[in-house]
């Protein structure tokens, strides 16, 4: 289970489409805009009520929407605005401008800050899928046991983004977000 395996589901043509660019284009949109709404949740997920209110939106989502590929029709917008406002805060703008900046073929802030909120109710139906397929506690209650959902958060980012060179623009990215992850819903 890692980043690779959530990409692997989202229909980067049907993006592409909606945010009017090329599937490259799109591509790396979704390759920078995807880790940061992660560590954005496992930095809010570090905090006891951070990992309550990440766990209340993975019960009220469901895996339905990344099984067997994710079709773009079935995401709720409106939904992914509320969890981008809840991950990222205040700091919402300033996420969307570093990760415009992060890389030019990425496209423009416009791009990005379409993009959040069509990837992030993807991200909790894909978290749901992990968490509610790893032991059947809900969400909720396995927060409380500590920990659970900031493993599972780290496990996706490749153990926090300290991963061997593997991806090492992935590190660099985070790195570069640094103080704005965890500006979320307390």
């Amino acid at each position: 289970m890692d980043i690779d395996d959530l990409l692997a589901r989202l229909p980067i043509d049907q993006i592409a489409a909606s945010l009017g660019v090329d599937e490259d284009t799109a591509e790396q949109a979704t390759r920078q805009a995807l880790p940061a709404l992660i560590g954005g949740m496992q930095a809010n997920a570090q905090d006891a009520d951070g990992a309550a209110s990440l766990a209340g939106a993975i019960d009220n989502h469901d895996e339905e929407l990344v099984k067997g590929g994710v079709n773009l029709d079935d995401v709720d917008t409106d939904d992914g605005e509320k969890i981008v406002s809840n991950v990222f805060g205040g700091n919402r703008d300033q996420v969307v401008n570093q990760l415009a900046g992060f890389n030019s073929k990425g496209g423009g802030s416009d791009l990005i800050g379409k993009l959040l909120p069509m990837l992030a109710p993807i991200v909790l139906s894909y978290l749901a899928g992990q968490v509610k397929g790893g032991g059947g506690a809900a969400p909720s209650q396995q927060a409380q046991s500590g920990g659970g959902l900031a493993d599972i958060l780290g496990g996706l980012l490749g153990g926090g983004g300290s991963g061997s060179g593997s991806g090492g623009g992935l590190g660099d990215l985070l790195g570069s977000l640094g103080g704005l992850l965890g500006g979320g819903k307390r």
